[in-house]
């Protein structure tokens, strides 16, 4: 799937997605997986549902969705480059994401965020109701850099 807006394009076709760019934007300038290596980026791009947002064919933005199609959604990793910051790309992006044909009628799409409550709440992301369902298993120096 491709949406457009003049010059720029979200699309979620695995073979435009600059990796190298998409890595070390991630290692390093993310709080969440700083210092992922390259190998287990490129997986995780592999078993996802990924997004690119572009200008031509640059790469400004990134967003993957863990999913079985059908009945859950995690959407990660979403990224807007910090000079392309402040114009609505970041929500052009999720909006994209959200109206996904594969990602309609799930019963479940959620998310982890740090700082960009408001960015998600707009398109319908709340609090769990019961946040003592969630359990995990966290390794947060799982890269060495955490």
């Amino acid at each position: 799937m491709e949406w457009r807006r003049g010059d720029l394009a979200v699309s979620d076709d695995p073979a435009r997605i600059d990796r190298a760019r998409v890595h070390g934007f991630i290692a390093r300038e993310s709080y969440w997986a700083k210092g992922i290596p390259r190998d287990v980026m490129d997986k995780a791009i592999d078993h996802s549902l990924a997004f690119g947002l572009y200008r031509g064919a640059r790469q400004l933005g990134f967003a993957r969705v863990v999913t079985d199609r059908s009945t859950f959604a995690y959407l990660c990793d979403v990224f807007v480059e910090g000079d392309e910051r402040g114009d609505g790309l970041g929500k052009w992006l999720v909006e994209c994401i959200v109206a996904h044909p594969d990602l309609q009628g799930l019963r479940r799409f959620s998310l982890m965020t740090k700082d960009a409550h408001e960015l998600y709440r707009r398109f319908g992301f709340r609090p769990m109701a019961d946040a003592t369902r969630y359990l995990e298993i966290h390794h947060a120096n799982a890269y060495g850099a955490g």
